[in-house]
């Protein structure tokens, strides 16, 4: 009966060493997460396409879908018409400007004739003053005209850019009417489907990085001194009855206290203020969104 009695007490000791053992065991605990993007339509109009589905790994600029772009592709091509056309009434300021220059070369040899002539008193003094106002006149002419043909070329120019700018600006708003994947990852959620109309900013699916995942636990103020970023730690997962364990990387430990969440336990509960840490893990395909981890640091 003694016998029986010593080997209860020992048993119920040995039971509390295990308790203890299993209590420290961890450090700090959270729960598993990754980075979400939530991606939204940046243009306005029907979706005539969109073939993703929930559960569909995509890549990174992979096109899913497009938005109608009827509207925007005809005023494209209208500015484009636009354009040519204004490029044909565009002058030619060399051509016209040859004409008179032409006219002054041919003044200038009439005064040379003129000027011979007068030299052999073959000819006035008024044909040579006519002959120089002629001259005069036409120079006139070609600098009013240089500067009326450059004035007007530089419109031209100022209009041509202005179309070029409003063609770029349509070619940008084409391509928002692609559906592209942001990044490479998992679709979580899709909140469109085909032929609905969309708003500019209307969430269309949210995608998430499943290679990667986060551990976002707590520690208290005394933990801090035993943790830095980069420092290498054992993630344990709970699968239930099952246990997994990881190598993780502490990638982020917040600046400020906050009060301790109520779905998370550290190792001292008493402490009000805790710190929320960030443990990088790379998931095998087990992990899950949600799924409850413990951290040891090594």
């Amino acid at each position: 009966m003694k016998t029986a009695k010593i080997f209860t007490t020992a048993f119920i000791v040995l039971l509390f060493i295990s308790c203890g053992k299993t209590d420290s065991d961890f450090d700090a605990a959270g729960s598993f997460e990754t980075t979400e993007i939530l991606v939204s339509a940046e243009a306005q109009g029907r979706i005539m396409q969109f073939d993703i589905e929930e559960g569909q790994s995509v890549t990174e600029n992979q096109i899913v879908g497009y938005i109608d772009s009827t509207q925007l592709f005809l005023k494209k091509e209208q500015l484009i018409a636009s354009q040519k056309g204004l490029q044909s009434r565009r002058p030619d300021i060399r051509k016209q400007m040859a004409v008179l220059e032409q006219q002054i070369a041919t003044a200038k040899t009439e005064k040379k004739r003129v000027e011979n002539l007068l030299k052999a008193n073959a000819a006035t003094a008024k044909q040579l003053d006519d002959v120089n106002a002629q001259i005069a006149v036409l120079e006139k002419q070609l600098a009013a005209s240089k500067t009326t043909l450059e004035s007007t070329d530089e419109g031209m120019s100022s209009d041509n850019k202005a179309l070029d700018i409003q063609i770029q600006q349509l070619e940008d708003q084409l391509a928002k009417c692609r559906i592209i994947s942001p990044a490479s990852g998992v679709v979580l959620t899709k909140y469109a489907e085909k032929g609905e109309l969309a708003g500019t900013g209307k969430a269309l699916f949210k995608l998430a990085d499943l290679d990667n995942m986060i551990l976002r636990a707590y520690i208290t103020n005394e933990q801090l001194t035993q943790i830095k970023i980069g420092q290498k730690v054992t993630v344990t997962a709970d699968f239930g009855e099952e246990q997994k364990q990881y190598e993780g990387i502490i990638s982020w430990v917040s600046a400020k206290s906050e009060f301790t969440p109520k779905t998370i336990q550290t190792r001292d509960e008493r402490a009000n203020l805790v710190y929320a840490i960030k443990v990088s893990v790379k998931n095998d395909g087990y992990l899950k969104i949600g799924m409850y981890g413990n951290v040891r640091f090594n």
